[in-house]
């Protein structure tokens, strides 16, 4: 039997990898429903993963929306979008690592992980508007929130595609690597968070997405008053450094 979603984890970080290269990791319902099986997993495995990386087999992230597949019955009416949800809320950091084809779902999708890392193949576009499809899995949301009102407008409307230099350069991406480069600059950057304190990556990440729902004096009180404070490795992590000194 196909897995759509594979699952690795090694040192605190798990490797989600969506699993049909041979149709370029188009997002199928049975692909969208192991995934939420991964996600929920994670969701509750704070105490050995630190952060996720989201990332496609093959030479693309997704197509996106599988089109061969529309009309195709989900568990619930709104089951991708809430699926999507689920890896925005996930406690961890979520890093999409992507090469290729970034459309659409995809890229709704992708916006729900917290960082980016493009390949220099990777290309990012919304086509809804070359399928008169609209937007149901966030897209009005989040893709304006990370680039800005304007440039997402102007994705949106034109369906342009997006190299990955674009993408650095207008905020969609915080990084563009060579092809060969993707998955060890990923991996790195996944180790290198995973070796920060999980406490503080999880109030870090609670903080950051809940206050963006406050204005900016009322976000200043929601920090001060949820901040959990320090966790419980700061003695030990403050006894390692004494003993560096």
């Amino acid at each position: 039997m196909s897995e759509f979603v594979l699952r690795d984890d090694r040192d605190g970080v798990a490797t989600l990898t969506l699993n049909r290269p041979e149709a370029l990791n188009a997002l199928n319902i049975p692909l969208f429903a192991e995934l939420r099986e991964h996600v929920s997993a994670i969701a509750e495995q704070t105490d050995s993963v630190g952060c996720v990386v989201l990332r496609g087999a093959g030479r693309a992230f997704s197509a996106g929306n599988d089109l061969k597949a529309l009309g195709d019955p989900a568990p619930e009416p709104y089951y991708q979008a809430e699926t999507i949800d689920m890896i925005e809320a996930l406690p961890q950091p979520v890093i999409a690592s992507v090469r290729g084809a970034c459309y659409t779902g995809a890229l709704e999708l992708m916006l729900a992980a917290d960082l980016c890392i493009a390949g220099e193949s990777a290309v990012f576009c919304d086509s809804h508007g070359e399928w008169a499809l609209t937007p149901l899995w966030g897209l009005t949301q989040r893709l304006p929130r990370r680039i800005g009102p304007l440039l997402a407008r102007e994705m949106m409307y034109t369906a342009r595609r997006v190299d990955a230099h674009e993408a650095v350069r207008i905020g969609l991406a915080n990084r563009a690597v060579p092809d060969g480069e993707l998955d060890e600059t990923a991996a790195a950057m996944a180790a290198q968070i995973a070796g920060n304190s999980w406490h503080t990556l999880r109030a870090d990440k609670l903080l950051l997405n809940e206050g963006q729902n406050y204005s900016y004096t009322e976000g200043l009180a929601f920090e001060r008053r949820t901040s959990p404070g320090a966790g419980p490795e700061l003695a030990e992590r403050l006894a390692r450094f004494r003993s560096k000194s």
